[in-house]
């Protein structure tokens, strides 16, 4: 079963494991929700995410980080 939108939590994990050597404050939403998109795991209708989603995501993302 692959990641959907809700899943905010595996998808920081996964972008933190592929973007090592990024900040996620310096990503902008629209680069974030391509990068999602092109995770391998995700399988979730793309129209189904807003700006609510992408910056629970990058919060989750940074703090992977710690």
């Amino acid at each position: 079963m692959g990641l959907k939108w809700t899943d905010v939590n595996d998808i920081a994990i996964e972008l933190y494991e592929s973007h090592d050597n990024v900040d996620p404050l310096t990503v902008r939403f629209t680069d974030l929700r391509e990068w999602v998109l092109a995770l391998a795991d995700f399988d979730d209708d793309p129209e189904h995410c807003g700006e609510k989603v992408l910056e629970a995501i990058q919060m989750a993302w940074i703090s992977e980080l710690d």
